[in-house]
């Protein structure tokens, strides 16, 4: 029955039960139903031909018995049976379903629509049913009800079915559960794929139409597969398989998310793999581009020594240091690579294999004559950052590998499959060491080989390994060349590239000679041994073909290029030239302009100032200057070139030969020099991009390497209470100034604002503020630690000064606590401006919206300085991805931010492992579990599957070795064992005296794997012997002699014990270095995991305020600049004003005019705006002194060079030159300055006016002087903020060059009278529907982004 389902296919007809046939159910015949009316059938027969072919012919076996039918005759019938099951799905799909009536239905009330008794989907049942409810029937025609009798609808697939069901017998029962006929309904129901055969009652065809039609455009049969793949789609999106069964998939978040979406979240795929595979996270992700690359022996050895030549040329070792440094950075790839340590560990744990220590013998013991006393001399060679150099160089080591290994295997696939043997790929690949190597390689290898690689890749795509390029124009050109006869005349040349590259190589060796032939080069191309025709026709043509093939010979050997590099490197210039955009662009106030003429710029001197070259590639990008790479001494090394390729003959054969040598290699090094300046420039931009992210790293961890603030008479560590203050930009007296108590768990337990918090003034008999009284309750209420105040002004400086007075004047003071000698003192309160860097980020922030979402942004502000004083490395810590929009070099925004953020990630995981991270507060708190990611071994996704697992098994770890699960105790596995050997020493848990499982070197940075030379070090500190060692571990357990050496608070005793003896014995006996390991133990059990990390910066630099409430740095506000000023108040012989970055500005009289009997207040009001230049800047009052004499302002500045130039470093020549061209220019633009009579004119440019309106409002108009003439004016409104229109204006009908045309008129179509005519007629209008749109309800300000 399963195979006849197969073609019994479509919906069942929706028509009235009178429209069905009855069968018997015993007999399987037709008839008629008891009201009398009986089915027509066309042509039943005909519908038996339908049915599927292979079906057919397995019925006809058990049924019928036929005479056997020609296969012409079978093929024609079967095409014919399946063109008629095309043409009645077509019908069908004509027709309206119940969703087109329900719609008509809706959009027409008055038409009624019959009642439906019946599912959409009835499968016919078999045998007869006495009464059935009539049935919504099919087609337009059952849309309007009619008095007239209609033509039943015939539905063959019905009638063929019915037909069947007499002798189709169920194979197997029906299943439990399931009603009868449902698997039948679903597969009933499924939608029928549209064709071609609508067509016939659509466009009224006849079939002998419809037959062209067919011929002329298709059947439709070639899209049978994607109807099958569509129903199969419709089925799946059902719930039903293939075969019929159900679909049991589970919904997945990628069903739900978008891929972005778990991106974001750390939620594909991939996290999955590494948030479970035992393996450090920081590894997997960085290591993910060479998953399947593998080392051999030889390229393991090869790695040290490749990383130590790379690393020694920035660095200058002693010789007899070299060889131990290899082998440092042997041990340390073999700590990486084979034992998946990463660099925290390698650091605490592996300390000794980082040092080079001997043995150095010291003057005779005189006491003793027979002994020799040594001393051991240390040598640090690697420290933490070059940890994490090495770790950057093995990656790239990888990349080279892999690349090599690509190329290798294309070389050998070619060998094997041309027999091609090349010595120079034999010697160049092996002996790559670094990447435009084998870029020199690669481009050889395909420029020699091109023709047999494109054979190999036809062949098999997968032996050129993926590297296989297609050839371009040039290449098959040059391949047309070789297999020509015209490269005769490139072997007659007398010297191969390679040839002549070992003799511009200078190395020792016989020199390689040119051969002269015995023709002049225009005979030899006339010759019929280099005539190649059609082609190559004339000699003429042969000669630039060959000078070109061996031009491109000499450009493609890598030898040549190694050459040239080493050249370039070593005598490389570096020139900026400015281009026409930036002629005009960068005038001596651009940051640009210090190299604007820099000229004769060596390799050292750009090494000094990274940053320096970083802007010039910035400006170049931008296109205002060229940053150009020559040779010091072109012309002579030319020349030397020509000397290594020319022969030694004298001749006019060997003249002309030599000449078609000096064209072939000119041409060559014109494309020689452009790949050699770009290949510096590029390593050049690595390079300094190097240094800023190095001095990136090292400033964040000086601002990482702050312990808490320190209250007083406590230990480094302990957590302060702290009191923050903020008035953000607010005055203070005025507005608010916030503040919040956090406690020293980090919890806010007060909050408020103070107004009047001024100090009163006996001399003039003013009280204190009404908020005096409630700050002093405040200090004496919660007794903070420190009093932290930041803000974004310079009023923040009055604040702090403010509140210094009030705690001196009111005496308020901290806690009490106990001194050396036992007595309860305190000191005074301690006021303290706070960097607020991290403050500014987090107070408008999702993470502080959701931790405080009642909080006023200011508010936040101070929780995040107060945490900040708590604990810096936290709040950084939280920060995530914004820590990248904080600046720690001056240039850091010329470097990609993915760069910056990988190694200030660096930085926090040096410091979190430095500090630890108690696993039992990550669990409980917020701020502590950000920490989490920066452990070593662990990453975001592996610190979040902990903490799921640390949750899962109760919420608390009770021993580190619990984390790789404990099946007795129930415990899951949290890390795996690679992971957890990373991270377990970083992960400590207090020790608690109570408990007897706890074990006090679980609270130590000491490894679980030293734990037996901890506790070994405790009984020998102890004088316990074997016997009571094993007394002792017996009753108490494996921690217990570290536990009694704790209970019996003997812990000094270690420091007796001489562990250059133990040491000793570990390395002889176990091949272990130990020696900076016990002495951490030693120090751990006397202070486990005690405070290393320097004080609290209490005190910022005079410019990092400065910076802090201005935005002022020492480069963007200098002397000599002219600025804006605000005048706040006149007087005779001074003015005082205020500049837009906050500072108090003041004129004196001497500055004010040079004009000294006018007075100043006839020059200047309160209020006004105007120019001043900076005479003197006191950063740490936060004021200015001025001037506004006319002669000094009218003097351009100039910013001071950042490096010292030589003579020849600046063209000054050029420089001078520009400057007359650009007078001349101006002096021709000039225009005459016109006097217009109208409130709106101002004689200004067209970035003057843009300025000027920029603080007026939307609509607002300045017209101005064109730069187009006289007849020309120009009207400049602002649209929006930051949008203006320019509009020009020409003027007819003037009276003279210096009136206002009679008719204005507007691009070419719009004329007005008058300027008031223009501005009121135009401008405004347009200004009227700016405003209508703005003030639409679907406006939205902003950009695309924004919406």
């Amino acid at each position: 029955m399963s195979h006849l389902r197969e073609f019994i296919q479509g919906e069942a007809e929706l028509g009235t039960e009178s429209d069905d046939e009855d069968f018997d159910e015993d007999t399987g015949e037709s008839r008629p139903k008891k009201n009398g009316t009986r089915r027509n059938f066309e042509d039943s027969s005909e519908e038996e031909e339908e049915d599927d072919e292979e079906e057919a012919e397995r019925i006809r076996a058990d049924f019928i018995v036929e005479d056997e039918e020609e296969p012409e005759e079978r093929e024609r019938r079967r095409k014919e049976r399946k063109k008629r099951r095309r043409e009645e799905r077509e019908e069908e799909e004509a027709n309206l379903d119940e969703e087109d009536l329900d719609l008509i239905g809706e959009a027409n009330p008055g038409l009624a629509r019959r009642v439906q008794t019946e599912p959409k989907f009835k499968r016919l049942k078999r045998g007869h049913k006495e009464e059935r409810e009539e049935r919504v029937g099919r087609g337009t025609a059952a849309l309007f009800d009619s008095d007239e009798e209609e033509e039943p609808v015939v539905d063959r697939r019905a009638a063929r079915e019915d037909e069947f069901d007499d002798f189709i017998e169920e194979d197997f029962p029906e299943e439990e559960g399931r009603g009868p006929g449902e698997d039948d309904d679903a597969e009933v129901s499924r939608m029928v794929g549209r064709g071609l055969g609508a067509i016939k009652d659509t466009i009224g065809l006849d079939e002998g139409a419809l037959e062209d039609f067919r011929e002329a455009f298709g059947d439709g049969a070639e899209y049978d597969w994607a109807l099958a793949m569509e129903e199969q789609e419709e089925d799946n999106s059902r719930g039903i398989t293939a075969d019929g069964g159900a679909l049991s998939k589970p919904i997945e978040l990628k069903d739900v998310f978008e891929p972005s979406q778990l991106a974001e979240k750390m939620l594909t795929e991939k996290d999955n793999t590494i948030r479970t595979t035992d393996e450090p996270e920081r590894f997997q992700v960085a290591r993910a581009p060479y998953k399947g690359l593998f080392f051999t022996e030889e390229q393991v050895k090869e790695e040290p020594i490749w990383i130590s030549d790379q690393m020694l040329l920035k660095r200058t070792l002693p010789d007899d240091l070299r060889e131990p440094f290899q082998k440092a950075v042997a041990k340390v790839l073999e700590f990486f690579n084979t034992d998946e340590f990463e660099v925290p560990f390698i650091f605490q744990h592996r300390k000794d294999y980082l040092i080079h220590a001997t043995r150095v013998r010291t003057d005779l013991n005189l006491d003793n004559p027979s002994t020799v006393d040594y001393e051991i001399n240390a040598e640090k060679l690697l420290n933490q950052s070059d940890l994490w150099d090495i770790f950057d160089w093995d990656l790239k080591f990888r990349a080279l590998i892999e690349k090599r290994n690509s190329l290798q295997k294309t070389y050998d696939n070619l060998k094997s499959a041309s027999n091609a043997k090349d010595l120079i790929l034999d010697e160049m690949l092996g002996s790559a060491a670094n990447m435009e190597e084998l870029q020199d390689a690669q481009d050889y290898l395909y420029f020699q080989y091109s023709s047999h690689i494109s054979d190999m890749s036809l062949v098999n795509g997968a032996t050129t390994n993926g590297t296989h390029r297609r050839p371009g124009a040039s290449k098959m050109l040059f391949e047309r060349i070789r297999s020509s006869k015209v490269y005769n005349l490139v072997k007659a040349f007398g010297i191969t590239a390679d040839d002549f590259a070992q003799n511009a190589s200078k190395k020792e060796g016989r020199r390689q000679y040119t051969e002269d032939p015995a023709e002049r080069p225009d005979r030899m191309a006339e010759s019929e041994d280099v005539l190649d025709p059609p082609e190559y026709s004339s000699g003429a043509q042969c000669l630039r073909a060959a000078r070109a093939m061996f031009a491109e010979e000499l450009f493609t050997s890598p030898r040549l290029r190694k050459v040239l590099r080493g050249v370039y490197y070593s005598s490389g210039i570096i020139d900026c030239s400015r281009t026409e955009k930036g002629l005009r662009k960068i005038d001596e106030q651009h940051p640009y302009y210090e190299f604007k003429y820099l000229r004769n710029q060596q390799m050292h001197d750009i090494a000094h100032r990274p940053g320096v070259f970083l802007r010039m590639l910035k400006a170049e990008e931008e296109g205002l200057i060229e940053v150009r790479v020559r040779l010091q001494d072109y012309e002579g090394f030319r020349k030397s070139l020509i000397s290594d390729l020319e022969s030694d003959n004298f001749s006019e054969v060997a003249d002309g030969w030599n000449k078609e040598r000096r064209d072939a290699l000119d041409l060559a090094l014109a494309k020689l020099q452009k790949i050699m300046s770009k290949g510096l420039k590029e390593n050049l931009k690595a390079m300094c991009e190097s240094e800023i992210t190095a001095n990136c790293r090292e400033n964040f961890l000086a601002r990482l390497d702050q312990a808490p603030y320190k209250p007083k008479g406590m230990v480094l560590g302990t957590v302060p209470r702290v009191l923050a203050f903020s008035n953000g930009s607010g005055n203070v007296g005025r507005e608010p100034t916030y503040w919040v108590f956090v406690e020293d768990d980090g919890r806010v337990l007060e909050n408020g604002n103070f107004t009047e918090l001024q100090l009163g003034d006996p001399d003039r008999n003013t009280k204190d503020g009404a908020d005096v009284g409630r700050f002093c309750e405040l200090i004496a209420r919660r007794k903070p630690d420190v009093v932290s105040v930041s803000g974004f002004s310079v009023d923040t400086k009055r604040l702090a000064h403010l509140l210094e007075e009030l705690v001196f004047k009111n005496n308020l003071r901290t806690a009490d606590y106990e001194d050396e000698d036992g007595r309860d003192v305190n000191d005074k309160l301690e006021v303290i401006i706070t960097n607020d860097e991290v403050a500014r980020l987090y107070q408008t922030s999702p993470r502080a919206d959701s931790e405080y979402p009642r909080f006023t942004p200011l508010t936040r502000y101070c929780v995040a300085l107060a945490r900040y004083l708590q604990n810096p490395m936290k709040e950084y810590a939280s920060l995530g991805r914004d820590l990248g929009s904080i600046a720690f070099d001056p240039f850091q925004s010329y470097v990609s931010q993915e760069k910056i953020l990988k190694v200030l990630e660096t930085a926090l995981v040096d410091m979190v492992n430095l500090v630890g991270v108690d696993i039992n507060d990550a669990v409980s708190d917020l701020r502590t579990a950000n920490l989490l990611p920066f452990v070593s071994g662990l990453g975001p996704r592996k610190a979040q599957y902990l903490l799921k697992v640390i949750n899962r098994n109760g919420g608390t770890v009770s021993t580190r070795a619990e984390l790789v699960g404990d099946a007795e105790a129930n415990k899951a596995q949290a890390v795996g064992p690679r992971v957890w050997n990373n991270c377990a020493s970083f992960l400590f848990i207090e020790f608690d005296v109570g408990d007897p499982e706890s074990d006090y070197l679980d609270n130590t940075r000491v490894h679980p794997e030293d734990y037996e030379l901890g506790r070994k070090m405790a009984a020998d500190a102890l004088e316990l012997d074997e016997e009571d060692i094993e007394t002792e571990v017996a009753l108490n357990g494996g921690g217990a002699i570290v536990r009694k050496l704790i209970r019996d608070e003997a812990q000094e005793k270690v420091n007796d014990l001489i562990l250059e003896e133990y040491s000793a014995q570990l390395e002889e006996k176990f091949n272990q270095k130990k020696r900076a390991t016990l002495e951490t133990i030693r120090a751990e059990l006397q202070a486990p995991y005690e405070e290393l990390r320097r004080n609290f910066h209490t005190l910022l630099s005079t410019n990092e305020i400065f910076t802090m409430f201005t935005g002022e740095t020492a480069e963007s506000l200098v002397e000599r600049m002219n600025v804006p000023m605000q005048i706040k108040r006149v007087s005779d012989d001074s003015i005082e004003g205020k500049l837009d970055c906050g500072i108090d500005g003041v004129v004196n009289a001497m500055e004010i005019s040079d004009r000294m009997d006018v007075s100043a207040k006839s020059l200047y009001q309160s209020h006004q705006t105007i120019q001043a230049q900076i005479v003197h800047i006191n950063r740490e009052r936060f004021t200015a002194e001025m001037t506004l004499l006319e002669e000094k302002l009218q003097r351009p500045f100039k910013r001071n060079m950042a490096m010292d130039l030589a003579f020849n470093q600046w063209d000054e020549r050029q420089e001078s030159k520009d400057k007359e061209n650009l007078q001349v220019k101006n002096d021709f633009s000039a225009r005459t300055q016109r006097v217009i009579k109208h409130p709106l004119f101002r004689s200004f440019n067209s970035q003057q006016a843009e300025e000027f309106l920029g603080m007026q409002a939307r609509g607002d108009v300045v017209i101005r002087p064109s730069s187009k003439g006289p007849d020309h004016l120009a009207v400049t409104w602002k649209v929006s903020e930051g949008v203006f229109q320019h509009i020009d204006v020409l003027e007819l009908d003037k009276d003279n060059e210096f009136s206002v045309g009679r008719t204005l008129k507007v691009g070419g179509r719009w004329s007005y009278s008058d300027l008031d005519d223009l501005i009121v007629n135009h401008v405004k209008a347009m200004v009227r529907k700016v405003d209508e749109m703005i003030l639409h309800e679907k406006y939205r300000a902003g950009g695309r982004a924004d919406t």
